[in-house]
């Protein structure tokens, strides 16, 4: 029997069958913004931090709403645990900045020739943070900002941002919930979709080309991310370097997401071309199982780690592993997601954090059988106070993969 809601539209029919989802979505509002400083400012003030710098990308976004991509010239801002974001930027972008700013503070410019670390230690000066202060550097700046500022600063204590940015952004609120429910609504649409339009011969770039198309159709920019597979190619989780072209009875590995208002989906389905033999359909269970465990083990107080020891204490018993070892997960069985990919706490051994409501992790313990397939079945859940909650239902069964008769 061929799997169910594979390969039965045109690609044409497929598209026509979706719509626009994002109308009801609100972006996050400057109020949101005003709580995150608020919350992290409590928080260094609590600890003895300073101020933070917040380098262009995510957590200058998150912090402040401004939107700005990291490169060889800084841009970025001072947050201090007392008083208002002071943003740095060259001279030439101010102008441009002050169209994406949302929240208020002045822009502190530096014109080609100047040295931005000189004025950045200028401003600490000028918010009366002197010599001796702990100043918090954004954990994904680039080493050339790190390494400019240790160079303009004497007697500075320079730690790791982090501990300040993962505290507030690793708790989703109801409205970032609410935009990342709408961008896994999206994808897991356009997964369903992509598996309708299916056909033996079609190749992975085709199919990447129909998913892009999709989301569009769904409100998306397009795709965040890719990754189609087929047959043994499924086996690496992050795919190959060359295309493959669809036969009967290969495995089918599709991991895409989208943004919706900067926040993202991540999710993977596999299923069978075909009809799934006795050995995909074994390990394609086993993948299922292990991801209900992992679900199961995740706990308001359990740590992130105990997460993942309840996937793989599933597999070890079923002669799969044990640890990384393939045929087995050869990797964690889950990562935080938010206005990045892969962001904090992590469903990995050694992360103890203790599950809290507002977390978000995928749940993707997969398993690869190498020279043959893989299997990732991979839905996000976010943490309630009873405990967790799916973003999207995983995957009904090798047979009806999207539960159409279910």
């Amino acid at each position: 029997m061929a799997t169910l809601g594979v390969g039965t539209h045109t690609s044409e029919q497929a598209l026509a069958g979706l719509s626009n989802m994002t109308a009801d979505v609100t972006p996050i509002q400057a109020d949101e913004y005003l709580q995150r400083i608020a919350k992290a400012q409590a928080y260094m003030q609590a600890n003895n931090i300073d101020a933070i710098y917040l380098n262009a990308g995510t957590n200058l976004t998150y912090f402040t709403g401004m939107k700005w991509y990291a490169s060889e010239r800084m841009v970025g801002a001072i947050l201090p645990a007392i008083g208002d974001v002071q943003y740095i930027a060259p001279y030439f972008e101010i102008g441009t900045l002050n169209g994406f700013k949302v929240i208020e503070g002045p822009i502190h410019g530096w014109q080609e020739h100047e040295n931005p670390y000189a004025l950045f230690v200028n401003v600490l000066k000028q918010l009366n943070i002197n010599d001796n202060a702990t100043i918090g550097i954004d954990e994904s700046a680039q080493f050339f900002i790190f390494d400019g500022i240790n160079k303009a600063q004497k007697g500075l204590n320079i730690v790791n941002a982090q501990s300040v940015t993962a505290h507030c952004r690793m708790h989703k609120s109801v409205n970032e919930l609410a935009l990342m429910q709408c961008a896994m609504d999206m994808t897991l649409a356009v997964h369903q979709a992509t598996a309708s339009m299916l056909y033996e011969g079609i190749t992975t770039t085709e199919v990447e080309a129909f998913i892009k198309k999709a989301h569009q159709k769904v409100g998306a920019p397009g795709n965040y991310f890719c990754i189609v597979l087929f047959g043994v190619a499924t086996s690496f989780p992050h795919g190959v370097k060359d295309a493959q072209v669809l036969k009967k009875g290969d495995m089918v590995l599709i991991d895409t997401g989208c943004k919706v208002h900067d926040y993202l989906s991540d999710i993977t389905r596999t299923y069978v071309f075909g009809e799934p033999t006795v050995r995909q359909r074994m390990f394609w269970d086993h993948e299922k199982a292990a991801q209900l465990a992992a679900f199961s083990a995740a706990k308001i107080g359990a740590t992130c780690e105990a997460v993942d020891a309840g996937a793989r204490h599933y597999l070890a018993a079923h002669g799969l592993g044990p640890q990384y070892q393939t045929p087995g997960c050869p990797h964690r069985t889950g990562h935080g997601i938010g206005l990045d990919i892969h962001e904090w706490p992590y469903l990995v051994g050694g992360d103890k954090t203790p599950l809290a409501p507002g977390m978000c992790f995928s749940n993707e313990p997969m398993l690869v059988i190498p020279d043959e397939f893989g299997v990732r079945l991979e839905d996000h859940f976010y943490m309630t106070d009873n405990g967790p909650h799916w973003f999207t239902q995983p995957s009904y069964s090798i047979d009806d993969p999207f539960g159409l008769n279910a």
